[in-house]
């Protein structure tokens, strides 16, 4: 397989998980962002939809199972530093199953929830749109 071509978007997905009031973020150990709590998610492959990949990767990253529901917003993320641009539908999931455990330490170096108003400071600009797409 050839690496892509960094003049094209690449597709990947999030999901913006609410429980109790706090969202569910991880901290990125690589680029995009390394280094950023942002959604969880991930790289959509050939002939999945969305859905199916958001619910894939966070079982894949944290051990949950999710229902995707409604699409929150589409976030775009220019990596100035990789030279990579994502877009990503983020999907609202407001009910999981089970207790997010950090499942690829090479990916991931931690997860956690955090109320909305008491957010880390380096958020991914995934985070930021859906954020932003929750009116806050």
């Amino acid at each position: 397989m050839t690496s892509p071509d960094p003049n094209h978007p690449r597709v990947g997905c999030g999901a913006a998980i609410l429980r109790g009031g706090a969202l569910l973020l991880v901290l990125r150990r690589r680029q995009p962002e390394a280094g950023h709590w942002g959604l969880p998610g991930g790289k959509v492959d050939w002939g999945e939809d969305t859905r199916t990949t958001c619910a894939r990767e966070i079982a894949e990253e944290l051990g949950l199972s999710i229902t995707p529901g409604r699409l929150l917003c589409v976030a775009d993320t220019i990596d100035l530093g990789d030279g990579r641009h994502w877009v990503a539908p983020v999907y609202l999931v407001e009910d999981c199953v089970g207790e997010p455990a950090v499942l690829e330490p090479e990916a991931l170096g931690g997860c956690g929830w955090f109320p909305l108003d008491t957010l880390p400071e380096r958020l991914t600009s995934a985070t930021l749109a859906a954020l932003r797409a929750l009116g806050r």
